[in-house]
């Protein structure tokens, strides 16, 4: 595989990993008790979005590493083409 395509598998896995993991663990300021006067009452908090794409960046290097394996591995090669 080319760096070009790594690199596009990482971004469509990283930007799949980073919208599953921003719902984990959010409370919203209803659900805490205190709306803050001009915002949403569904709006989380404290977002972490620094750790939150932290997460997603492990769980995407992961995740393209897994697939980039079995990619080239030889022995899925042969069991996939009997």
């Amino acid at each position: 595989m080319q760096i070009g395509s790594i690199l596009a598998v990482f971004f469509v896995v990283w930007w799949l990993s980073f919208v599953a993991v921003l719902p984990i663990g959010n409370r919203s300021q209803a659900e805490a008790g205190h709306v803050v006067a001009g915002t949403d009452p569904a709006a989380p908090v404290t977002p972490r979005v620094l750790l939150r794409a932290l997460i997603a960046t492990g769980i995407a290097i992961v995740l393209t590493a897994l697939l980039l394996w079995s990619l080239t591995n030889e022995t899925l090669h042969y069991y996939w083409n009997r």
